[in-house]
């Protein structure tokens, strides 16, 4: 891994996550009570033995950049080490990053100061386990241009993914962004292979393709629209690397949690006995930033007062975390929240400082950082009540936003 440097796609709108990228990036949208998401492709990297890591930034990256300093300054820059934020400069141009290729492309001084023999290109906004040694090993092998990290998945989540189109002999022949109708794998007619923003270039390579890119009036910038095409036509050998998945889990797990409703349900399969996803396995463990919050600590048994327990079941409940007389069940508590008395929640996401107060009902809401939710509120029982003060998904999973004032 010492001839390859790494950089990783962190500065996306996540438009679609909205409202809980209003105030920040999709890559620093917690996940699983303790998590950003962007520690599951910084944690593979580290995993992988990955070392020389820049983290290309742009939108609403403040809290991203605090977290990164926070929680990933763990490498030797003694020993050439480095995990490094790289925001968007308009080095070469007054345009902010155009798209993926392009936003690469506006680091070419990073790239052409170095002598490193290939480039691996990651997206910090996927939940997965993923060794990427063994993709760089592959890449080699094979002698490939380029290397594509692709997953198979159901034809009918094409739709919000970009998908690599191979011939009967597994060679890449296009490349489509989002389609209605994709080409499916040959003789698997219900699955694609969808790209993984996974990326191993040559190093020689990809600045090329990176300059021709750059002077073409006719293009989006993008790895999968643009270069991808643009090398076929040159005839370089582009390969495909079926993801292999760390989790040991008898299916493949790889999430692009890009919709709010997506984003819910990856939550809530937390919580079930087995879930698809283990955060338990110290041979690939998941890094992140922790804060000094006290222990975990539940008050009331209902001894005293009939229906006044702290109680939580089938839950994740992070670190500072007091829950006083209020009840938690299927649900996932960042920490520093506050559940008080005679309070339900309900198969919900509660984020960091939350406070609960007395008799309040939540079911099937994610509530943000920072919100105090009064006395007697409810939330998640009547949608077209949450509609007219919240956003409501198209699944009625009700978004209350980062410290909204609640009256």
């Amino acid at each position: 891994m010492h001839n390859c440097i790494t950089f990783i796609m962190a500065g996306g709108k996540g438009e679609r996550l909205w409202p809980l990228t209003k105030d920040r990036t999709k890559p620093a949208v917690p996940f699983g009570g303790i998590y950003r998401i962007i520690d599951f492709t910084l944690s593979n990297c580290i995993n992988s033995g990955i070392r020389k890591i820049y983290v290309l930034t742009q939108y609403k990256s403040a809290s991203l950049q605090r977290h990164i300093r926070l929680g990933w300054n763990i490498l030797s820059s003694e020993l050439d080490e480095y995990i490094e934020l790289l925001p968007a400069q308009q080095r070469v141009g007054d345009t902010w990053y155009l798209g993926t290729a392009d936003a690469i492309y506006q680091n070419l001084y990073t790239l052409e100061a170095s002598s490193f023999k290939e480039v691996l290109i990651l997206a910090g906004d996927h939940v997965y386990k993923m060794d990427y040694s063994a993709l760089l090993d592959f890449h080699r092998q094979v002698g490939a241009d380029l290397t594509v990290g692709v997953v198979e998945l159901d034809k009918e989540r094409s739709s919000q993914l970009g998908v690599v189109e191979v011939d009967n002999l597994g060679r890449v022949k296009g490349f489509q962004e989002k389609p209605v109708s994709p080409k499916t794998i040959p003789h698997q007619p219900d699955t694609v292979y969808a790209s993984m923003g996974i990326y191993v270039f040559n190093h020689a390579v990809l600045i090329q393709e990176l300059d021709d890119d750059a002077n073409n009036k006719n293009t989006s910038h993008d790895f999968g629209k643009d270069i991808i095409p643009q090398m076929l036509k040159k005839g370089l050998k582009i390969a495909l690397y079926n993801f292999i998945d760390e989790g040991k889990k008898e299916a493949n797990y790889w999430r692009d949690i890009g919709t709010i409703d997506a984003y819910y349900e990856a939550n809530m399969d937390l919580v079930r006995v087995d879930p698809e996803f283990n955060f338990y396995d110290t041979s690939w463990p998941i890094r992140t930033h922790q804060e000094q919050f006290s222990p975990l600590k539940t008050v009331f048994s209902g001894e005293e007062i009939a229906g006044r327990v702290g109680l939580a079941l089938d839950s994740i409940v992070s670190a500072g975390c007091v829950i006083s007389g209020g009840r938690v069940q299927k649900s996932i508590l960042s920490p520093n929240v506050r559940v008080n008395s005679y309070s339900e929640i309900y198969d919900s996401i509660l984020m960091e400082g939350v406070n609960v107060g007395r008799y309040a009902k939540i079911k099937r809401a994610i509530i943000d950082k920072d919100v105090d939710i009064p006395q007697g509120m409810v939330i998640g029982y009547n949608l077209e009540e949450d509609k007219k003060r919240f956003y409501v998904s198209d699944s009625g999973v009700v978004v209350v936003a980062k410290k909204t004032l609640i009256e």
